[in-house]
């Protein structure tokens, strides 16, 4: 638990930056699509997960996380065909993803993107049970989310619909929203 807690200590002190550059106050960030700080945080997320990849091997983590990618994907309610290509190729590059083999990954991301473009609110519910499996271990929960957001933030914006889809996983995951800026 030591190197989570130190984790969530960097995690804050960047948050409390961030807010200190100016907003209204109560420690919230700038501007929820503010390039700059949003892009501190998504690199921030990004170097947590890398220190944590020697634990994040289990079969939850990657199904939450496959789940979590498609459902980032598909926030706004649709997946054209580029942006899927594209987010398999972020997942695929991912250095803590690359625990798992490649066409595994592939396999379940697509699956979860192919529930969400079929039946939107149908496979948003399907997802979500699927995210909610990795409530049962505290650092793959949050792992999950940052995954989500490392994915989300790859354009340098987190879009609105994101940050809700990132809301409803924590919500699931038993999370606190805030914890991750949300």
């Amino acid at each position: 638990m030591a190197m989570w807690d130190r984790i969530k200590d960097q995690a804050k002190g960047l948050q409390q930056a961030q807010g200190a550059r100016g907003t209204g106050g109560q420690g919230q960030p700038a501007s929820r699509g503010s390039g700059a700080s949003r892009a501190q945080l998504v690199g921030t997320l990004k170097t947590q997960l890398t220190s944590l990849k020697t634990e994040l091997k289990s079969g939850a983590y990657r199904d939450a996380s496959m789940a979590m990618c498609a459902l980032v994907a598909a926030a706004d309610g649709h997946v054209d065909p580029a942006e899927r290509q594209h987010v398999e190729s972020l997942i695929l590059n991912n250095d803590v993803l690359q625990n798992f083999p490649s066409e595994q990954l592939r396999q379940r991301f697509n699956k979860h993107v192919d529930r969400l473009a079929f039946d939107f609110p149908q496979g948003k519910a399907e997802v979500l049970q699927e995210i909610a499996k990795a409530a049962k271990k505290p650092t793959e929960a949050r792992a999950v989310i940052q995954t989500g957001f490392v994915i989300a933030g790859a354009d340098g914006y987190v879009a609105p619909a994101e940050e809700q889809v990132l809301r409803e996983a924590c919500s699931v995951l038993g999370l606190s929203a805030q914890e991750f800026g949300l």
